[in-house]
């Protein structure tokens, strides 16, 4: 997506000459590699560093476009939601220094970025998924308004030719359909590149995928999404569903999701990886291209690959080929696409030196992937990381093993290897590695995000424990510290601290609903609130639609009507009449409202749908009202 011009292809002519373009950079990168003029001998890494903007109430600002103008740094561009930017890193040589000063580099930028934030009032954080998002920053109107993003939201809706749904079963379950791939904007990642000779690409390429698993069970931080407990790298579910174009209908024909770890090792070249895509994909965005890139390679030129780029740019692999040009000469890189951003800038760049020594550091025995290893075996290991990270168990090498064995016994010893080899100073591998073993036998970012989400819900409502969560990462991370040296947030904290972040009936209804239909029973409706000690009951109508209210006001008041006949139905005895509320309703003027009509609870209401409900109990306990 890095082509600023890509649009939507709206004629058949655009479509045939795009096409055209794609052939020919497929014809051009073979010719180059025939004539071997990609570079050899020298190695870089470089990355991209997402990162989330937060307001003083600790959740999504939209002050994207006004930071990055006063950022005014060509290293910083957009990102799909305006509550997100991403700074790349220069690209440097492998060897020495090179973490260190990557990781100097990157605190640079990121204060850099806070301080243009300051402007705004908004703050930077690193998070794999932002604990405070929620349905309402999901909305259209928080997509960047770029023209790439509209198209690209355009297409995917069209391809698909119905709603994009979310189905995420972990400790808790998510469930939710949505009108734009904007979900996709709730991952922030730190995605690593790393320079590859075209004679080991494919060699490279299967043991980039044969690790991804233990590396992401180590690495995980994305364990929540719109408060539920999921995943603990939700990002891997949330990606792939987010932008999957396939119809449910086409299931059985095994259509490949967009976002892929893919389904056998590569054979062959780096090329055989880009025409399985084109032949897999369709063609999605286009650009205007001028140049022929096979008739530019016949003048001597190095040619861009502009169609083929801008098609990778749209199928996401989790370790994706690159091509790119550096001072003249093409060159090959891996992109690590599965990391998360966070926990914090030490972590991360601990990450990109795991991943890297253990690139580099690849044992002759793995050079044949195929010969040592199922793919699916591989396939596996990367979704129970994403799953249940750390706590995995693991295929390899025809042993199951825990992944924080796999990883201290058998990876940190080749990582160290390929760091050495590489010319990597001791001083920063031993830095580096420290982290991830200390991280291994302690703590991942999912694993500290999880235990407080859990230790925090005993004491708080829903809102206000991510309200904590997110300003308790946040303040870690100013500190710089690595995630296996983060205490527990403080239980003592006062569950009302942090209320006046709090400003609409979104951020404190409660979603978890008991209701009953119309048709029901009046006796099971009035045991139903005898059971589960509720005084307020929703009714809806056969479409899920809010119909009435039961109250326990009116049902003392209706006792004769349901003794007198004992076929009453909830229709008979409740309100029909409700007094409701939206979710971006303010919370003061939801107050207010219940008050002036003397009424103890209010329904929420979207799109004719109820998604919450508030009580008088629960503005006490949270402060916003004074009990009587």
């Amino acid at each position: 997506m890095g082509d600023q011009k890509a649009a939507k292809i709206t004629d058949k002519k655009a479509r045939i000459e795009f096409a055209k373009h794609l052939l020919g950079d497929i014809q051009a990168l073979e010719m180059m590699l025939a004539q071997d003029l990609f570079e050899k001998g020298v190695s870089r890494i470089g990355a991209e560093q997402e990162f989330c903007l937060i307001n003083q109430n600790w959740r999504p600002s939209i002050r994207a476009l006004e930071i990055l103008e006063a950022i005014d740094d060509p290293h910083f561009t957009t990102e799909l939601a305006r509550f997100n930017l991403e700074v790349n890193l220069d690209p440097v040589e492998l060897g020495k220094s090179c973490f260190s000063d990557m990781e100097d580099s990157l605190n640079r930028f990121i204060a850099q970025a806070r301080t243009a934030a300051d402007t705004q009032k908004v703050k930077v954080i690193l998070a794999g998924i932002l604990p405070t998002i929620s349905r309402r920053e999901l909305r259209l109107s928080y997509l960047t308004p770029l023209q790439r993003y509209k198209a690209l939201n355009e297409v995917m809706k069209a391809l698909r030719g119905s709603h994009f749904e979310l189905h995420i079963l972990g400790v808790d379950e998510l469930t939710v359909r949505h009108d734009s791939v904007l979900f996709e904007g709730c991952n922030t990642s730190f995605q690593l590149h790393l320079q590859i000779s075209p004679d080991d690409f494919v060699s490279s390429y299967n043991w980039a995928q044969a690790i991804a698993g233990p590396v992401l069970a180590v690495c995980a931080n994305s364990p929540l999404l719109l408060g539920r407990e999921l995943w603990k790298e939700t990002r891997i579910a949330l990606f792939q569903q987010s932008i999957d174009t396939r119809s449910s209908s086409y299931a059985l024909k095994e259509q490949e999701a967009r976002v892929s770890f893919g389904n056998s090792w590569l054979q062959g070249s780096v090329v055989d990886l880009f025409k399985d895509d084109i032949a897999r994909f369709k063609v999605i965005l286009g650009t205007d291209i001028e140049a022929d890139s096979v008739s530019l390679l016949q003048q001597g030129q190095i040619p861009k690959l502009r169609a083929l780029n801008l098609h990778n740019g749209t199928i996401y692999r989790w370790n994706r080929p690159c091509y790119g040009i550096t001072n003249g000469k093409p060159h090959l890189r891996i992109e690590n696409r599965y990391l998360p951003a966070g926990p914090s800038v030490a972590d991360e760049i601990a990450n990109f030196a795991f991943w890297v020594g253990l690139m580099k550091g690849r044992p002759e025995a793995f050079n044949d992937m195929a010969a040592c290893m199922d793919f699916r075996e591989a396939k596996a290991n990367f979704l129970k990381a994403a799953r249940t990270g750390k706590e995995s168990v693991m295929t390899w090498r025809g042993l199951h093993l825990a992944a924080d064995q796999l990883v201290i016994k058998e990876l940190l010893p080749i990582a160290q290897s390929g760091l050495e080899k590489a010319g990597v100073d001791k001083e920063d591998i031993n830095r580096y590695l420290t982290i991830i073993s200390e991280r291994t036998h302690g703590k991942t970012g999912a694993q500290w995000q999880i235990a407080n989400f859990r230790n925090l819900k005993k004491e708080k409502k829903g809102d206000e424990v991510l309200l904590a969560l997110t300003s308790a990462m946040y303040e870690q991370q100013l500190l710089g510290r690595p995630v296996s040296e983060w205490p527990m947030i403080a239980s003592e904290k006062s569950p009302t601290s942090l209320h006046k972040a709090s400003e609409l009936v979104a951020h404190i209804m409660s979603t978890q609903l008991f209701t009953v239909t119309e048709d029901d029973l009046a006796s099971m409706a009035t045991n139903i609130m005898l059971w589960k000690n509720i005084h307020h009951l929703p009714v809806e109508d056969n479409q899920g639609k809010l119909c009435g209210l039961l109250t326990w006001t009116r049902l003392n008041k209706s006792q004769h009507v349901i003794a007198a006949d004992g076929n009453s139905t909830v229709k008979d005895i409740m309100i029909k009449t409700v007094i409701t509320s939206q979710p971006d309703t303010k919370i003061t003027k939801a107050v207010k409202l219940m008050k002036e009509k003397e009424i103890g609870c209010l329904p929420v209401i979207e799109n004719d749908i109820l998604v919450g409900i508030i009580t008088v109990n629960d503005l006490i306990n949270l402060g916003y009202v004074k009990s009587q």
